[in-house]
């Protein structure tokens, strides 16, 4: 394949691979992700030097391939990846271009084709950060908060409940969201090497290996461990079975939610309207977008696929939660925060006895969900 092809932007191979009647579709690539950086400063040699690496790591959005770190299922690896197709068994193939690339983009850029048609960004899963999870310490999610955000949805955006597809189709779309974000930082840290430390080229295969791949599957591996258990939350919780102890419950929370070295109102104001002092919030995929003045935000604007967009404080008193409306989807947020977010970690971990105990964390969860009446 030629060095033009291989550097074709994500969404027009996509968009090669669907058209009708034009012969063999193309063989669908990952663009290298250059979001951020002074084209100026970009040699071809060096981008085609980061592509063929992390292609001889990874494969390509046809035939992924795992580097043994990654430890991912291969087979629904397999159920996921490639064009939209069903197997002589009756095997869906192709899952991911058929629900999730239209927004996501083939590399799970969340620059897709219908992106900036939606008022919230889908997700980049490239970055290695996910907002909702169950793990303390800044960690990686594990499979099963995954697999509540792809059957849950997130309510109040354009992502959708995909609780009607069978177990293993959501396991597939799990595993290849897993794999790309992996290949994701994998990319992003041999563009480091490349771009920022200027190693020699072509990279040694160990370099790689110890540098971009082992520290990324490392975090992923680890994520179980990081897991805040909802058994062991619940039993934390306070009795709410009388009118009394709820609303007593209730009440702590609301002194606990106002108290400044919670700083909860900062954000999401004295009632949680979201109407806080501080409102210019901006998330980790955002952030690298936002100059220190107009001009300089403006001329960044050039370097993204999409434009900077603000975050907003959520208002509960509209019973909208993204991450899940159960109490112990609450208390997940609090406790481990929404990571990529200036929404910290309150509760307790490994190096900090948080703002919060457990106990004084359902309090909290409790007055939230009192003021969107639940």
């Amino acid at each position: 394949m030629s060095p033009i092809r291989r550097l074709l932007p994500t969404a027009y191979c996509l968009l090669l691979a669907t058209l009708p009647g034009c012969g063999p579709a193309p063989l669908a690539t990952f663009g290298v992700n250059t979001e951020g950086r002074d084209p100026s400063k970009l040699g071809r040699t060096e981008i085609e030097a980061i592509h063929e690496t992390i292609a001889e790591s990874f494969g390509t959005p046809d035939v992924p391939e795992l580097p043994d770190e990654a430890r991912l299922d291969r087979a629904l690896l397999g159920e996921a990846a490639g064009p939209i197709a069903g197997d002589r068994q009756g095997r869906q193939r192709g899952l991911y271009r058929q629900h999730c690339a239209a927004c996501h983009d083939l590399s799970g850029g969340g620059a897709g084709p219908h992106a900036r048609l939606l008022g919230t960004y889908p997700m980049d899963f490239r970055l290695g950060q996910f907002k909702y999870t169950s793990t303390r310490d800044g960690g990686k999610p594990v499979r099963r908060d995954l697999e509540r955000t792809l059957a849950g949805g997130l309510p109040g955006t354009a992502m959708p409940s995909f609780a009607r597809l069978p177990q293993e189709q959501i396991d597939a779309l799990v595993e290849y969201v897993i794999y790309l974000s992996v290949r994701g930082e994998a990319e992003r840290a041999v563009a480091g090497l490349v771009l920022d430390e200027g190693e020699y080229l072509p990279l040694d295969e160990y370099l790689v290996e110890d540098e971009a791949i082992t520290p990324v599957a490392e975090q992923w591996k680890k994520a179980d461990s990081l897991v805040v258990d909802e058994a062991e939350a619940l039993r934390a919780a306070p009795p709410l079975d009388t009118a009394d102890r709820r609303a007593a419950s209730v009440e702590r929370g609301r002194v606990l939610f106002e108290s400044p070295n919670a700083q909860c109102t900062t954000c999401h104001g004295p009632e949680g309207r979201g109407d806080g002092e501080q409102q210019e919030l901006y998330d980790d995929w955002n952030k690298l977008k936002k100059g220190v003045s107009d001009e300089q935000t403006r001329a960044l604007a050039e370097r993204f696929a999409l434009p900077l967009v603000r975050l907003r404080a959520r208002n509960f008193h509209e019973g909208i939660f993204r991450g899940g409306d159960r109490p112990i989807d609450v208390y997940w947020r609090i406790h481990v925060g929404l990571k990529g977010t200036p929404m910290p970690s309150s509760g307790p971990d490994s190096s900090t006895e948080g703002v919060f105990s457990p106990a004084e964390i359902w309090d909290v969860a409790n007055f939230v969900l009192s003021l969107s009446g639940n």
